[in-house]
């Protein structure tokens, strides 16, 4: 194992992949000259040159629809989106071009293509620039969505992105990008719809995915010295979903907590609830809580950002409720 920042481990597997096969590039803004936004795409324009590795005008979808036409010639591209709230000028070419040419040609044509950057809040970014799409994204048949929440996950999981042969949307964080983790040396893949314990616990489950994780966690060690032993499921990819394994530990835990920074109306939370209930539901022992930011748009105010956001103790009042022990 190695520990290599989680930008690092983007930067990882699209070198690897783009080593491994020469129908692969990369676009967007910034990625050649300037390293990337973030610094995620940092020596590939040295090492593959500009034909690979190609900066973009401020022109979302034009880069996004010249990609997606790309396909259609045997190329596999990944484009970079600064930020996946600028994702929305290029909306369009996502959802009715990407999402559709395999159906729309009678399986004639597939569409091997990855959309990715950051999503949701990271810090005063203000109403714009702090929006999560996931749940938008995963309502559409024809795509996949991919949220890791630490380095390994993001290197496994872009590479089986990369060489997946549909559109898969593929979402990062700016407050991530310099998160440290370990992350096996050699060549390994983590697949699309496989959630992963991160915890193991039996008195509630909680579920959750991307940055915001990171609250569960802090949550969970409080609830443990008090001797509520809490399961953590990192879904990592949004669809296609693993409801086994969110299945399987609501059976062993009877409860149910789920953790996700999006607005509260028709998330995907709302859909995991739903699927619970229809599957599982003579097993819970207690109606299920969804955590969620304020049904409003993100505040500039650091005072009230920390208010719009879900937290730790959120988690916790939430775990206790669940329990009776509020």
């Amino acid at each position: 194992m190695k520990t290599i920042q989680f930008r690092e481990a983007i930067c990882e597997a699209m070198s690897e992949e783009m080593r491994r096969d020469e129908a692969i590039y990369l676009m967007g803004e910034e990625v050649a000259e300037y390293n990337g936004a973030y610094k995620a795409s940092k020596g590939m324009l040295d090492e593959f040159g500009a034909k690979r590795v190609i900066d973009t005008p401020i022109s979302e979808l034009g880069f996004a629809g010249v990609a997606i036409g790309s396909t259609m010639t045997g190329n596999r591209p990944i484009v970079e989106f600064m930020t996946f709230n600028f994702s929305l000028v290029g909306i369009d070419q996502i959802i009715n071009n990407a999402a559709k040419i395999r159906q729309m040609s009678g399986g004639q044509l597939k569409c091997p293509i990855v959309f990715r950057g950051p999503t949701a809040s990271a810090g005063q970014l203000a109403a714009t620039h702090s929006q999560a799409f996931e749940s938008w994204y995963a309502n559409t048949p024809g795509l996949k969505v991919g949220v890791p929440s630490n380095p390994s996950d993001a290197k496994g999981l872009l590479k089986s992105a990369i060489r997946d042969d549909d559109p898969v949307i593929f979402m990062e964080s700016e407050q991530m990008y310099g998160d440290k983790g370990e992350v096996p040396e050699g060549e390994y893949l983590i697949p699309l719809g496989v959630a992963d314990i991160k915890r193991k616990g039996t008195d509630v489950t909680i579920v959750s995915f991307g940055k915001i994780i990171k609250e569960a966690y802090k949550a969970a060690d409080e609830l443990a010295k008090e001797g509520i032993e809490c399961e953590i499921i990192d879904l990592r990819t949004v669809r296609p979903m693993d409801h086994n394994a969110i299945m399987e530990s609501v059976k062993k835990t009877n409860r149910l907590v789920i953790l996700e920074e999006a607005w509260p109306f028709g998330n995907v939370a709302t859909e995991i609830t739903y699927q619970v209930q229809s599957q599982v539901f003579d097993y819970l022992d207690a109606p299920i809580v969804k955590l969620n930011t304020a049904d409003t748009p993100a505040p500039y105010s650091p005072v009230l950002l920390e208010e719009w956001l879900p937290n730790s103790n959120d988690v916790i009042k939430a775990v206790k409720k669940v329990l009776y022990k509020d």
